[in-house]
């Protein structure tokens, strides 16, 4: 039996509307029934879950670790290797079963919370149709519950991401586990109204919030805090490693176990940022940052002599030129390439090192050129009074949040014309891949600070709306009423946990780009407008002038 699929949960989706053959991440239909396998079965998970958590049971760490792997493995760009998610189907079953043994009797079970999948590839891709299982399996279900239920599931996995890269570094959060599970749940409950799931979803802003903050204390507590650091952009001679995705933790366990041994490591994509953390740099064969966004992967690592790592999501079909260097870890997977696992709570990264120094690297040096990252909260902070005086004398008018996430849909152009014609008294305040549009450019200074100041990862949006709120204090007004504007870039499901932050905190004006999520009806999109003023970018030049007068 063939199957069809259906998935609009990232920008680049088909039309605009729906991948329904492939997916445009070149997610096949099988890989996309066993994510909505895998997600059906969680939101049972979810259920009894929040049944344990009414009887005053406590759901153990390892439960919740799970539970969060499994939501974030159905992120876009993470993982398309069908036997692991037959693997994480299996163990959700198992762990459903577990508590729905401990929570003891429970009444108004909803439908669905009971579904056992089968075990085997056969017998999940030839399921009979499960009412609800897919995004449009329920052709009743009205269009804007839909949405919203949608809106909370992207939000859940993106938060999931959060929080499986915080608890990596041992900081685990049961207040952001409760309420997946609470959300989750309540996504099988047909009598859930509009304003419900509209709650639901700001409730999900309030608590990615909480998720953020714990994972920047992980992040720091581990390496300190960001300090501003020239990188070195270009390449170096000798063996190589490169290290994508997000994860600081298997970036540092590949620095410990390549020490000595004559290979430089660089980063790439959303790795840029670790240049800055004290507890990374200090590593001397941390030499720099290898390439742009993650969608220039393809053409970056075509036939490169060193060995790839993807840690976490990001990673795109590799192509035959490279798919022998290339290598997975964590919840990234990809059939046919090989994966490190975690044994032990530890990673062997020695086929990785191995394939380095065979491959021998670059064979000279590039003509250096570096950028400047690591203006973290702390840092940025730092600089407060001054920042506050230069406001004041009118040295800086103006700044800009522009950032978010980078892919490969035409219209991303329009975030390097933007920051290329904001003003010269104004600074662009930016995180995530979204920056390499234009982080390479060389805008300047400003008030004696470089007119980019780069915040970090996607994951460390706490980061900036810290700088955010912090400057709203020094001001003594609201951050809305502050000369700042957000100017965001979305493509996953991270983005909608951040944009729902953005909407708890009651932040209004955004300018959302390049093109509106495809599950936002247009009755949600109105509540949006009128709620938060949230609107689609148009031009550079008529947003500036909005923007400015």
């Amino acid at each position: 039996m063939e199957n069809s699929m259906f998935c609009y949960q990232c920008e680049q989706t088909a039309g605009g509307k729906g991948c329904t053959k492939v997916g445009v991440c070149s997610k096949d239909p099988d890989v996309a029934k066993m994510q909505d396998v895998l997600i059906y079965i969680l939101k049972g998970v979810g259920f009894y879950g929040s049944c344990n958590l009414e009887k005053g049971n406590k759901i153990p760490q390892k439960i919740g670790e799970f539970f969060t792997e499994g939501v974030f493995s159905t992120l876009t760009n993470v993982n398309f290797d069908g036997e692991r998610f037959i693997e994480y189907i299996k163990e959700a079953n198992r762990v459903k079963k577990v508590l729905k043994e401990s929570a003891g009797e429970v009444s108004n079970v909803p439908e669905g919370a009971d579904f056992v999948s089968p075990e085997t590839r056969e017998g999940i891709l030839n399921l009979p149709k499960v009412p609800n299982l897919g995004v449009m399996d329920d052709e009743n279900l009205d269009m804007d519950i839909r949405s919203l239920r949608e809106f909370l599931i992207y939000g859940i996995k993106g938060m999931g991401a959060y929080h499986h890269h915080a608890y990596i570094l041992g900081e685990y959060s049961e207040e952001v586990v409760n309420f997946m599970f609470k959300a989750m749940g309540k996504t099988l409950d047909k009598n859930l109204t509009v304003e419900d799931y509209f709650n639901l979803n700001m409730e999900l802003g309030k608590t990615n919030l909480k998720c953020m903050e714990v994972l920047d204390a992980a992040n720091t507590g581990a390496f300190g805090h960001p300090e501003p650091t020239e990188v070195s952009v270009t390449r170096k001679k000798g063996p190589f490693i490169i290290v994508s995705g997000h994860d600081l933790r298997d970036l540092k366990d590949l620095l410990d176990q390549t020490e000595g041994k004559g290979i430089n490591v660089y980063t790439h994509g959303e790795m840029l940022p670790c240049n800055a953390y004290p507890g990374l740099k200090k590593y001397k064969h941390l030499v720099g940052n290898y390439g742009g966004a993650w969608q220039d992967q393809q053409k970056e690592f075509d036939n490169i002599p060193g060995a790839i790592v993807m840690t976490s999501n990001c990673i795109m079909k590799p192509r035959d030129s490279y798919k022998d260097r290339i290598f997975t870890t964590s919840v990234v997977g990809f059939s046919g390439i090989t994966h490190i696992p975690t044994i032990d709570g530890k990673k062997d990264f020695s086929p990785v090192i191995k394939e380095a120094l065979e491959l021998g690297g670059f064979t000279e040096d590039e003509k250096e050129k570096k950028i400047t990252i690591g203006f973290g909260r702390n840092a940025t902070l730092s600089h407060a009074n001054e920042i506050v005086d230069a406001v004041k004398s009118g040295k800086i008018r103006h700044f800009f949040l522009v950032g978010g996430c980078d892919g490969a849909r035409p219209g991303r152009n329009y975030f390097t014309d933007f920051a290329k014609q904001t003003p010269d008294d104004t600074i662009i305040l930016t995180l995530a891949c979204g920056k390499y549009r234009f982080n390479k450019l060389d805008l300047g200074t400003v008030a004696g600070f470089p007119k980019v100041l780069d915040c970090g990862q996607c994951n460390d949006a706490y980061s900036a709306i810290q700088i955010a709120l912090a400057l709203s204090k020094a001001f003594d007004c609201s951050v809305n009423e502050l000369p700042l504007s957000f100017i965001i870039s979305w493509y996953e499901q991270k983005a909608v946990a951040v944009l729902l932050t953005l909407l708890y905190l009651g932040i209004k004006d955004i300018y959302l780009g390049p093109t509106l999520p495809a599950f936002v009806t247009p009755n949600v999109l109105q509540v949006l407008v009128d709620k938060f003023n949230i609107k689609p970018i148009s031009t550079p030049e008529k947003d500036l002038e909005e923007i400015l007068g």
